[in-house]
């Protein structure tokens, strides 16, 4: 059986990174789909990287996006031009395209509908615009559409041209592509916070507005959590505490993570990065390296335990506030992931979200494991 083949390039420009592409490509036999993310020094030739690596590798079917950081098995990189990819071995009747989808995929849907029910596709490897409002919405809706589809990936990260891939360059909503059953498909998350405190009920809040926690103000339940060293002076619990909701049915104890935005200390009110209203759980939870790289090793050695042989390779969706800005330099998140994993071609992004299941996480690593 064809093999996975990864390669992560580094260059000048963006002609130079596809020949080093191209070079990794050569005498490994044909392939029908890549997953390719790009580094945001060359978003603005996506559509020639694409045009080019499909004209010389004879790869028709190219996926991913760009990002701000790009990745691969034990090593990262930031601030340069870059390119990941993953070549697969899948023939053309094990996965779909799905191109940019807005609002309404039926026309996809329908075109795809006996395939999808012949092969029992139902996993999905997905790329989100950061611009999308509507984006948390459109991720249960397709994966409804797809009678309980499992959507895995991340959304572009990129300081002007957040673009995805899918055969061309293409921005909105969600795109990706769609696996046959008979693809061997796991995958797990490993949250970078740790929960804080007990778990509240939200009593009244508008929006993404608390104002009573336990019919409490918010703002004061909020302080006691946090303890009087951070609560005497809020401007320092910025990028370390953080709003966790607990996803209501799950056996894992799974929560995301939303960013605190604002407080009101008049009317003892708080702010977060999501939607809430009353009756919903609430906790908090405090960003923590070393818990971070704890959960990370227990994510990947209970999956790789679920497996019946070696991963054939991976892709690996992780958030831009992990990385060097939690891990440490040096590429020290992907090392321990390569540690863990062994050489198994992997590719992947920071991501300005991450995609599991059908829920938009942040500051989590989604792995992805062929086998």
């Amino acid at each position: 059986m064809p093999e996975f083949i990864s390669i992560h390039a580094t260059g000048a420009d963006w002609r130079s990174l596809c020949d080093q592409v191209l070079a990794g490509l050569e005498g490994r036999g044909p392939r029908r789909l890549a997953f390719i993310y790009i580094a945001d020094e060359v978003a603005g030739d996506s559509d020639r990287i694409i045009d080019y690596l499909r004209g010389h590798s004879g790869i028709p079917h190219w996926v991913g996006c760009v990002a701000m950081g790009l990745c691969s098995n034990g090593r990262e990189t930031y601030d340069e031009a870059a390119l990941a990819v993953l070549a697969t071995p899948f023939t053309d009747d094990e996965f779909r395209l799905i191109p940019s989808l807005g609002d309404d995929p039926g026309d996809w849907l329908a075109a795809t509908s006996d395939w999808r029910t012949r092969t029992m596709a139902s996993v999905a490897v997905v790329h989100g615009d950061p611009t999308a409002n509507e984006l948390p919405a459109q991720l249960v809706s397709f994966s409804d559409a797809l009678q309980g589809g499992f959507l895995i990936g991340g959304i572009a990260s990129a300081s002007e041209l957040p673009v995805q891939i899918a055969d061309r360059a293409v921005s909105g909503g969600l795109s990706g592509v769609l696996f046959s059953a008979s693809v061997a498909i796991n995958t797990g998350l490993t949250q970078g916070c740790s929960l804080i405190g007990s778990r509240h009920q939200i009593t009244r809040a508008q929006r993404n507005i608390i104002e009573t926690i336990d019919d409490r103000p918010a703002l004061d339940v909020f302080k006691e959590t946090i303890g009087e060293p951070l609560a005497s002076d809020l401007r320092r619990v910025g990028g370390l505490i953080f709003a966790a909701l607990p996803i209501s049915g799950s056996d894992t104890g799974d929560y995301l993570v939303r960013n605190l935005i604002g407080v009101d200390p008049d009317d003892g009110l708080l702010a977060i990065g999501d939607l809430v209203e009353p009756g919903m759980e609430i906790q908090f939870a405090r960003r923590d390296a070393q818990t971070a790289r704890d959960d990370l090793r227990h994510m990947v050695e209970g999956l790789l335990k679920r497996l019946p042989g070696p991963p054939r390779g991976a892709l690996y969706h992780s958030c831009l506030g992990r990385g060097r800005n939690q891990f440490g330099d040096d590429s020290a998140e992907l090392k321990l992931v390569g540690e863990l994993l062994g050489d198994v071609p992997l590719a992947g992004f920071y991501a300005n979200g991450e995609i599991s299941h059908n829920r938009l996480y942040g500051y989590t690593g989604v792995l992805t494991l062929f086998s």
